[in-house]
């Protein structure tokens, strides 16, 4: 092997090490931030296809990794709402007005309160963080909104995301 093929395989892997660093950091912050009892990244792998790659928990017990979330329920409709840049609070899921899947799902993960930000790159929607409270439901403040937009813009503007 070159040296020139080794270079390019340690930049790469340099690359996603950083990456990755970045991701739980982040995470594990804004769950301490949020007091949320779960934050994770779903990242889109392929069109609208994707799967928890990221967690940070209060408690091992709430661990959703590699859950591929609900295909069904996430059509080309609700990803063009995140592409808009959407942003989903729910204080309570038992009283939102959303479909009967999305719902059954997250009961399914143990989900009280849910809130979503979309992690926006210049291709188009990355991923989506996410923070769960699943022993209550949750009132999210505008602040918590906030931080949760300030992460996914933090996120989507490292190279490491953005190049990918």
């Amino acid at each position: 092997m070159s040296d020139s093929s080794l270079q390019t395989i340690f930049d790469r892997l340099s690359r996603d090490l950083s990456r990755d660093t970045l991701i739980q950091t982040t995470t594990d912050e804004l769950r301490a931030e949020l007091h949320a009892d779960r934050l994770v990244l779903y990242y889109f792998y392929y069109k609208w296809s994707g799967r928890v790659t990221f967690e940070s928990l209060s408690d091992e017990k709430f661990s959703i990794l590699g859950s591929s979330g609900p295909d069904q329920c996430f059509n080309g409709e609700y990803a063009k709402l995140y592409e808009d840049g959407r942003v989903r609070a729910i204080p309570d899921i038992e009283s939102e007005p959303i479909e009967a899947c999305h719902r059954d799902f997250l009961r399914d993960l143990q989900v009280k309160a849910n809130l979503v930000v979309p992690v926006l790159t210049t291709k188009g929607l990355w991923g989506l963080l996410v923070a769960h409270h699943c022993q209550s439901t949750y009132d999210w403040l505008p602040s918590e909104i906030i931080a949760m937009q300030a992460a996914a813009s933090k996120l989507a503007m490292s190279s490491s995301i953005r190049d990918n």
